[in-house]
């Protein structure tokens, strides 16, 4: 690539001065690598930009490398990543970014200023540029770098029954990795698939319709992106459809069979309360025949009870005899017992209400 104007001289031999204008522009400096213009690679992996260059005869001035980072926007700058000038290098930008680059030759000087990038991340994504300049002669490079995750181990799993002659769908995803990813599905016996088979490559789902028991087996499912490849098993079962008949037979069997379960346990919860009951009222009759009588109330209950009550003394006084207050003679007792004295009654104030 030629990057120095060349222009007629005006000198009486035109036509040698033409020759060697034109033999100095073949010679200039050269960037020399070629390739893909867009590079993919997987994270986590290293990369090494190509940016091999020749310089011409006429370029004797100081060599100077330059790798930047192009800006998207046509109206910002590029951003400035790593250099190479009189013998020295030099990191720009952001440190923490840029240390992780390097050149890859030893000597830049020698005609190899390619990038060196040990462990990828999708932070590097970019398009890069790299510009040799050796006065007069100047020249660049770009190329575009694009940085993927893998896909991750993806998950299999069964939709629906396995009953032959039924429909089963077989799915499979992957959690992690750059878009596009492409699900493949096929058989590990490296039998091909059901005809009535049907697969999409983008959801990851393979749906059979008519299952059948030639269809058993185990099936793999690949999942793939640009940069790499993971894959899952799932074993497919042909199970026969029940017996129609024997299932109508179990279920109306199980029911007279909950039927009669219950009905039992009704039986024994009515006997149950039956006897607690009974025994319950042979008990109250119990305790009613034991009862002791009730307790006769105090007599200051009772004069309590009485608004007016009459004084011990004229009870007794009313209840004696005619003959109170009489000694009897002995000659009146004819059996020589001694006489008796009656004597009126007393009034007690503990009576008293």
């Amino acid at each position: 690539m030629t990057l120095q104007r060349c222009s007629p001289s005006p000198d009486l031999n035109l036509m040698k001065k033409l020759w060697l204008d034109q033999l100095s522009c073949t010679e200039g400096l050269t960037v020399t690598s070629s390739g893909w213009q867009t590079i993919q690679k997987a994270q986590g992996e290293g990369v090494i930009l190509g940016c091999r260059y020749s310089p011409g005869p006429s370029d004797t001035g100081d060599l100077d490398i330059e790798w930047s980072v192009v800006s998207p926007d046509s109206t910002k700058k590029d951003r400035m990543l790593l250099s190479y000038t009189s013998g020295a290098r030099h990191h720009h930008g952001d440190q923490a970014f840029a240390e992780e680059l390097s050149f890859a030759s030893g000597d830049p000087s020698s005609g190899d200023a390619s990038l060196s990038i040990p462990r990828l991340s999708p932070a590097h994504s970019a398009t890069y540029q790299c510009k040799v300049k050796k006065l007069p002669g100047v020249d660049s490079r770009k190329m575009s770098l694009v940085v993927m995750v893998k896909p991750s181990a993806p998950k299999c799993w069964l939709d629906g029954g396995e009953l032959v002659g039924g429909a089963v769908s077989l799915h499979c995803t992957s959690a992690e990795g750059s878009t596009p990813l492409e699900y493949k599905w096929r058989r590990e016996s490296k039998d091909p698939l059901p005809a009535a088979a049907t697969q999409n490559g983008e959801t990851g789902e393979l749906k059979i319709n008519n299952h059948s028991q030639s269809f058993a087996g185990v099936y793999v499912c690949e999942v793939n992106n640009a940069v790499g490849a993971e894959y899952c098993r799932i074993y497919l079962k042909a199970k026969k459809p029940p017996n129609r008949a024997g299932v109508i037979v179990g279920n109306t069997m199980g029911s007279l069979l909950l039927i009669f379960i219950f009905l039992v346990l009704a039986v024994l919860l009515y006997w149950k309360l039956r006897i607690k009951r009974r025994y319950e009222k042979e008990l109250s009759n119990e305790i009613r025949e034991d009862a002791p009588p009730p307790e006769s109330r105090p007599a200051s209950r009772r004069l309590h009870q009485n608004p007016q009550p009459k004084s011990r003394q004229t009870d007794v006084s009313e209840a004696k005899p005619s003959n109170v207050g009489r000694t009897r003679s002995p000659s009146s007792n004819s059996r020589g017992q001694t006489p008796v004295k009656y004597a009126a009654a007393e009034y007690e104030s503990r009576y008293a209400v």
